[in-house]
């Protein structure tokens, strides 16, 4: 197993990012009826980010990535940004997402890591 130098941000899709999905237009979700409430309940999300600085915490974590992650998060459905909320800050991720920073990353897997630029 080997230690990553990297910490981990963990998301939990909340209630408001859901009602934010279910208002796009289905021609942009390509819902064919809202999802339901708790649809996401299942869903996770892990980014993985710098190693922290010794007095480094979640609220410092959020500032550096939260544009980056949001942007993420929304273009998952709307790829063109056309129905994106007009402010893309750390109030509205919070808001959207239950977030918790994971100090250490371990990779188990045998086979090499694979990195994609997207």
């Amino acid at each position: 197993m080997k230690l990553l130098n990297r910490a981990a941000l963990w998301l939990q899709p909340k209630q408001g990012y859901l009602d934010w999905i279910n208002s796009l237009p289905s021609a942009v979700s390509e819902l064919e009826q809202p999802l339901a409430e708790g649809a996401l309940d299942e869903e996770g999300r892990i980014y993985l980010v710098e190693e922290l600085e010794e007095d480094q915490g979640l609220e410092q974590t959020l500032a550096l990535h939260c544009s980056l992650v949001l942007e993420n998060e929304l273009a998952a459905w709307d790829e063109l940004g056309t129905y994106w909320p007009e402010v893309l800050d750390q109030p509205l991720l919070t808001r959207w997402f239950d977030i918790r920073l994971m100090p250490l990353a371990f990779d188990a897997a045998e086979r090499p890591l694979m990195t994609a630029v997207l």
